[in-house]
């Protein structure tokens, strides 16, 4: 189950907590959000098990989405030891994450 983030602190000790971080911001009057989430987080929990997963609802937590430069939802942020390694936006597939998570996942838990 993911953990939801409302915070810069809970962001920051989110991304301490575990070695990789995956960070899904969202908003709830978007409704490629409410498609892509589902999809997304199937496919981190089966192919990228040692990613941890947390959610950002930009309404509820609009300054932690301005602090992290996300203005277009859906983002995902995906962290390697807290250093950002990949963000995608708006328009991308399951896919798409999938193809670019592939080889540094591979090489981070070798």
């Amino acid at each position: 189950m993911p953990t939801t983030l409302a915070s810069s602190a809970e962001f920051t000790a989110f991304l301490q907590q575990h070695a990789a971080a995956a960070v899904y911001f969202s908003g709830p009057d978007c409704a490629v959000c409410q498609v892509l989430k589902p999809r997304i987080l199937e496919l981190l929990q089966r192919d990228f098990p040692r990613i941890a997963v947390a959610l950002v609802d930009c309404a509820a937590a609009p300054e932690l989405a301005a602090q992290r430069s996300v203005f277009a939802v859906p983002t995902l942020m995906v962290y390697f030891d807290g250093q950002e390694m990949l963000r995608l936006a708006r328009n991308f597939a399951p896919a798409q994450l999938a193809e670019a998570l592939e080889r540094p996942y591979e090489l981070y838990f070798a």
